[in-house]
């Protein structure tokens, strides 16, 4: 089978009937745009930047080796035998997302290269644009003479969904649930396979007293430039000797209002102006991951502090510190138990394509296998291969 032509003809499906595919994706808006808030309608649009990226990836993914069958480690056993490590494909993937079709092809491209077979489980309000991708998934594999069951789409309600995870009817290796937290904890807690939990966001920003503050507005301002994804920013850290604050506060302030976003601030932060609205009481805006146009503002009094709050609350998936001090940087990024940490830059970064590895199919907030952006050379596991002439152990 050769993976790169699937993935050409794949590639060359989408490019030749965008048209049809947009067509399949107005189909679904128009079905459920009442039913859904901005944030999930922003995860369904498909429109042509969207087709490119896909179209994109599938090309990185094709320039990417190929990670099945790769010898990990070889070892001569003193009484002759020939052992080695390989990487080998999971088996069966099932992915469930919502409203994103194009996971559709971004994470199934990389299961695929990998030699997984995978299995899709799409939202109901996506139904018509993934049926349509998974068509041109068929046709390319039937061009090339490929089983089709590598890439299938499960079209099945909800009751049906939860008895494929309690049951695992389809013999799967590994799960991948791609959503809220009462999805992962379900599927967590209602099946024997193996979860790979894509984790949520609630990415932080801490803003040291050094910063350059331009550069922090521009840094906030792009974390909350898409609101639906999960690399977008919630949290915004302040250390309190920041000169200037109040001045500066205002500054960042006016920039989110005008861009509509609505936020919260811990005391004595509202004090400073009346465009802060005061936390509830209780921490569950801290831990919440808001997917909408909110943000959090706190105060701390030194980067310490700031990284006890952020592993206390983050969903564990990206949080960065704005600084001109490399040692405090260093501290925070070797400290905060995140995926990712970034210095003087965006959240947003958090994505396999910015990565390198062309499309992702999750982003582990997990300490296993991986973590962060899981592209196709994650997505292999390993196996013992020994070979001898008769040896025996006594």
């Amino acid at each position: 089978m050769d993976k790169n032509q699937i993935l050409t003809d794949l590639q060359n499906g989408i490019m030749a009937h965008s048209n049809e595919l947009m067509e399949q994706n107005r189909l679904d808006i128009a079905q459920n745009a009442a039913e859904i808030d901005a944030a999930l309608l922003d995860r369904l649009t498909i429109d042509s930047k969207k087709i490119a990226q896909m179209c994109n990836a599938i090309e990185v993914v094709k320039n990417t080796p190929d990670p099945e069958g790769r010898v990990l480690s070889s070892y001569r056993h003193p009484n002759g035998l020939w052992i080695e490590n390989r990487t080998v494909p999971f088996g069966t993937i099932l992915i469930i997302y919502e409203s994103r079709p194009d996971v559709t092809v971004e994470a199934a491209i990389s299961a695929f290269k990998a030699g997984n077979k995978i299995l899709l489980k799409g939202g109901k309000e996506a139904k018509n644009t993934n049926l349509y991708l998974v068509k041109l998934w068929q046709e390319a594999l039937s061009r090339n003479g490929a089983n089709t069951a590598f890439v299938e789409y499960l079209d099945l309600d909800r009751a049906e969904t939860q008895r494929l995870i309690k049951e695992n009817t389809r013999k799967i290796d590994l799960i991948i649930p791609r959503g809220g937290d009462a999805l992962i904890h379900f599927v967590k807690s209602n099946t024997t396979v193996p979860v790979l939990v894509s984790g949520r966001g609630n990415n932080f920003a801490y803003v040291h007293h050094d910063a350059d503050f331009d550069m922090a507005i521009a840094i906030i301002l792009n974390g909350k430039k898409r609101l639906s994804v999960c690399n977008a920013l919630d949290k915004v850290l302040f250390n309190r000797n920041l000169p200037g604050l109040r001045q500066k506060l205002n500054m960042l302030i006016a920039c989110l209002q005008q861009v509509g976003i609505a936020i919260f601030a811990e005391e004595p932060l509202p004090a400073l102006h009346n465009g802060l609205q005061p936390v509830p009481a209780g921490e569950g805006l801290y831990y919440e991951e808001f997917l909408s146009a909110k943000i959090l503002f706190g105060l701390v009094e030194e980067a310490e502090e700031a990284i006890e709050k952020i592993n206390r609350y983050s969903g564990g998936h990206s949080a960065t510190i704005i600084t001109a001090n490399n040692a405090i940087a260093r501290q925070f990024q070797e400290t905060v138990d995140c995926a990712a940490v970034f210095h003087n830059a965006s959240t947003r970064f958090t994505d396999g394509g910015e990565f390198g590895l062309g499309a992702e199919i999750a982003i582990s907030t997990q300490k296993l296998h991986f973590r962060g952006p899981l592209g196709l050379t994650q997505l292999v596991t390993n196996k013992w291969y020994i070979w001898g002439n008769g040896q025996i152990r006594e």
